[in-house]
C-alpha cells in the first residue's frame, strides 16, 4: 500500500518528536501501535526508515530524503481540508473581480488579494479589466462578484458599495497641441475645451458616458487608458487621466497639465467597490471588501 495520509503523519511525528513513544503521545496512540505501523511501512516500501541500534530510533538517510515531500503533502492535505470546510461555510468556488483599468496601480486591490490568497490558498480568482460602465454591467449580470470603480454619477437600488480610497484625475494635453499656443492670457477656459477634441475613456456602449468628464463637443472614445495616453501624446486631443498613470509622461515632457483658468485641472474622486444588492456576497467577496476597507482605515 505504501504511503497514505496516516503513515505520513506517523513518519513526521517520529522524526520531529525524536522517538516512537513521543510520537505516540502526540498522536494519542500507544507506542506499540506506532512502532508496528512504521515497521509495516518499511516492509511495504522495502526501505529502512529508522535505525534502531541505539536507545532511540534515528531516521535513516532514506527517511530524511523523504521528509521534504512528506511535509509538502501534509501541508497540501491541510489546505484541502480547510478549503473544504470553508466551502461548507459559504466560500465561493471562485471569485471574479472587475477593475477599471485606470485603477490598475492606484487601488489597494493587489494587497487585499495577497492577504486573501494567504487565507484561502486554494481559492480560484479571476481579475478582469473593463471600463466603468462595462464593469458595473458585469456586476449586475453576475459575471463578476465585485467591481472596483470610480464613484458613480448617482446611485441605484441595484447597487451596494463600500468606499475604499481616492484617485486623482488630471487634465493633460501634448505640449505641441495648438490649444496651448492659442491660449488666452490667464489660461484656457471651459469654452476653449468645448471646442477642442477630447479623448474619453468609456465603455463599449456609445450611449453610456459620464457627464462629469465629457466636456468637449467633439469626442474620441476608447476603452483603454493606454490608448488614450497614446492619442493625447500624439496631439489628437486632451483627456482626463489618472495622475499616477500620466506621471512619467508629464515628467518626461510628452504631456503637460492643461493651464485652466476658470475650472480646476485636477479632479479628486472616491474609489468604490460595488456589488449587486440582490445577490448576497460569499465568504471570499466579503473578506475582500473587509481587507480593502481595512487598508483605507490604515491609510487615514
Amino acid at each position: 500500500m505504501g504511503f497514505d495520509a496516516d503513515n505520513i503523519r506517523l513518519l513526521l511525528a517520529a522524526v520531529d518528536r525524536g522517538s516512537f513513544s513521543a510520537a505516540a503521545r502526540a498522536l494519542n496512540r500507544v507506542p506499540s501501535a506506532v512502532s508496528m505501523a512504521i515497521a509495516n511501512l518499511e516492509a511495504e516500501l522495502g526501505v529502512q526508515l529508522f535505525d534502531r541500534s541505539g536507545r532511540e530510533p534515528k531516521p535513516t538517510a532514506a527517511a530524511l530524503a523523504l521528509l521534504p515531500q512528506a511535509r509538502l503533502l501534509v501541508e497540501q492535505m491541510h489546505r484541502l481540508d480547510m478549503h473544504a470546510r470553508a466551502l461548507t461555510q459559504g466560500l465561493e468556488t471562485a471569485l471574479a473581480l472587475a477593475i477599471v483599468p485606470e485603477l490598475g496601480a492606484a487601488a489597494p486591490w493587489s494587497d487585499a488579494l495577497r492577504q486573501l490568497a494567504a487565507e484561502f490558498p486554494l481559492l480560484q480568482v479571476e481579475v478582469l479589466t473593463a471600463p466603468q460602465q462595462d464593469a458595473l454591467a458585469m456586476v449586475q449580470s453576475g459575471r463578476v462578484h465585485l467591481a472596483l470603480v470610480f464613484e458613480r454619477y448617482g446611485m441605484t437600488a441595484e447597487e451596494s458599495f463600500q468606499e475604499i480610497g481616492e484617485e486623482t484625475l488630471v487634465a493633460v494635453v501634448a505640449p505641441h497641441h495648438p490649444m496651448l499656443a492659442g491660449a488666452r492670457a490667464g489660461g484656457i477656459r471651459d469654452e476653449d475645451l468645448q471646442s477642442q477634441r477630447q479623448v474619453v475613456v468609456a465603455g463599449r456602449d456609445s450611449q453610456q458616458v459620464d457627464k462629469r468628464f465629457a466636456i468637449s463637443a467633439i469626442q474620441w472614445r476608447t476603452d483603454s487608458p493606454s490608448a488614450a495616453l497614446s492619442l493625447v501624446a500624439a496631439g489628437l486631443g486632451w483627456a482626463w487621466l489618472p495622475s499616477g498613470f500620466v506621471r512619467d509622461a508629464v515628467a518626461g515632457g510628452s504631456l503637460v497639465q492643461l493651464p485652466l483658468q476658470n475650472l480646476t485641472n485636477v479632479l479628486r474622486l472616491y474609489v468604490d467597490v460595488v456589488w449587486a444588492s440582490q445577490r448576497p456576497l460569499g465568504v471570499a467577496a466579503r473578506r475582500f471588501v473587509e481587507l480593502l476597507n481595512a487598508h483605507r482605515a490604515g491609510q487615514a
